[in-house]
């Protein structure tokens, strides 16, 4: 049996990543808003001077914020990962020894009726919004390590909700040349990865298709 600290170390870690995805997504629409400086756009004009209409060491104050926000959201996506693959490890020994037990029972009393245990709700892994059912040759998605039928649970500040598409969309653009990290199902079990949306000779940043669930 797991240690119930690995589910509640994994719930803090969800909650940490949770705050430090509103700032980053407070920090973000500051800088994207009208007339702003954008997260990686020029501060000087056209005549190569500081641009006046803005608080220039504020703007790179925000954006080295973002940056270390960023790694930060990374290093927990990473911990919550492994610690996933811990829980669902456990959970299908758990399922393994349950099935084994059933299969061992010979009392024919035991027949016409379910003797099987209930399975313990993952509380930790989100439900799959999306799968990826195309993937372009030489495209970030395929360099970066996607493979078709991987099941997306998180993509950078994506979960499941409405308007999915738009939102993962916005996602890769507003980060184009850094890494966004996901929580995905591969056959089954929870992998943590990161990809870099990115221009390649392709369509779109990621060159991969995603298909809602």
């Amino acid at each position: 049996m797991v240690a119930p600290d690995v589910k509640a170390e994994t719930m803090k870690l969800m909650d940490q990543r949770g705050a430090l995805e509103a700032e980053m997504d407070a920090i973000i629409a500051r800088l994207t808003a009208a007339g702003g400086p954008g997260i990686t756009g020029g501060l000087v004009d056209a005549e190569g001077f500081p641009r006046s209409d803005i608080d220039i060491p504020n703007v790179l104050a925000q954006r080295r914020r973002l940056a270390e926000l960023r790694n930060d959201h990374k290093d927990i996506t990473n911990k919550i990962g492994k610690n996933l693959e811990v829980l669902h490890s456990a959970k299908l020994s758990r399922n393994e020894q349950s099935t084994s037990r059933r299969s061992d029972t010979t009392d024919p009393s035991h027949f016409g009726s379910s003797q099987s245990e209930p399975m313990e709700e993952d509380h930790v892994t989100g439900l799959p919004f999306a799968m990826i059912d195309e993937i372009a040759d030489g495209s970030p998605a395929s360099v970066d390590g996607l493979q078709l039928g991987d099941e997306i649970v998180k993509f950078g500040n994506v979960e499941a909700g409405d308007q999915l598409q738009e939102r993962l969309m916005s996602e890769a653009l507003s980060n184009e040349d850094s890494q966004v990290s996901l929580v995905i199902i591969r056959q089954g079990s929870a992998v943590n990865l990161t990809i870099t949306p990115r221009k390649w000779h392709g369509r779109g940043l990621l060159g991969c298709h995603f298909r809602m669930l």
